[in-house]
């Protein structure tokens, strides 16, 4: 992985979270997430992981917001950027921009 990236881990499952009935899913918001922050900055600043929370054999790095989620501490998805939560439920656009600002990223155009 190149480490001159910004790393943003979308933490999910297939089933949607209790809470979040009339949002999109997990994978659904990854997609949105990609999509949306493509369009405002230039992709290639980004590194983007999906981690489904409810498969059995989760890597380490990824263990302790995994636990988090599956102990009800954060709602799912959780978006992390480079280790730091971000937003987590429906997640706002106008968060994830401001966090990707405050790493000194400016949108393209």
């Amino acid at each position: 992985m190149d480490l001159s990236k910004v790393v943003i881990t979308v933490y999910g499952a297939e089933e949607r979270c209790a809470s979040c009935v009339n949002a999109p899913g997990s994978k659904e918001t990854f997609e949105w997430l990609q999509a949306a922050i493509g369009r405002k900055y230039s992709n290639d600043q980004f590194h983007y992981q999906y981690v489904d929370i409810m498969k059995s054999h989760v890597e380490e790095e990824y263990k302790d917001f995994t636990q988090r989620i599956l102990d009800e501490e954060f709602f799912y998805p959780l978006i992390v950027m480079d280790g730091e939560v971000i937003d987590e439920g429906a997640p706002r656009l106008k968060a994830v921009f401001k966090a990707i600002e405050e790493k000194g990223i400016q949108p393209t155009g």
